[in-house]
């Protein structure tokens, strides 16, 4: 079980890792888990058979290795982009300690809430 978790993440941060690639290079791809999974079945590589398949109008203006190598440049940079992220604490951390006070501790906001009223659309 925990190695089929840790193949999915590292599956699940490979995929995002083109995604953004693809977002760096301008491009308006997407690979959902379906598509990547269908892809890596492939024998000519994950990007050039989705050129050919579903980009193909890509391939009158553009060699495919050139396409190919650009996008599996941009994915090694955000792959390795998303890994030295990944060591940096997470963005709740600051506030998870104070979370864990008990709540007759915590100081009490005693301003009341302001009140929604549909004239105050109409300004």
């Amino acid at each position: 079980m925990l190695n089929t978790l840790l193949d999915n993440t590292a599956t699940d941060q490979a995929r995002h890792a083109y995604n953004a690639a693809f977002e760096e290079l301008g491009l308006s791809w997407h690979w959902d888990a379906a598509t990547y999974a269908r892809l890596q079945n492939s024998a000519h590589g994950a990007v050039r058979t989705y050129l050919e398949t579903e980009q193909s109008h890509l391939l009158r203006a553009y060699e495919a290795d050139f396409l190919v190598e650009a996008v599996e440049a941009a994915k090694a940079r955000c792959h390795a982009s998303m890994a030295t992220d990944r060591v940096s604490p997470a963005p709740y951390a600051v506030w998870s300690s104070h979370s864990l006070t008990p709540a007759n501790s915590r100081p009490k906001n005693t301003t009341p809430a302001p009140r929604f009223t549909p004239s105050a659309l109409h300004t």
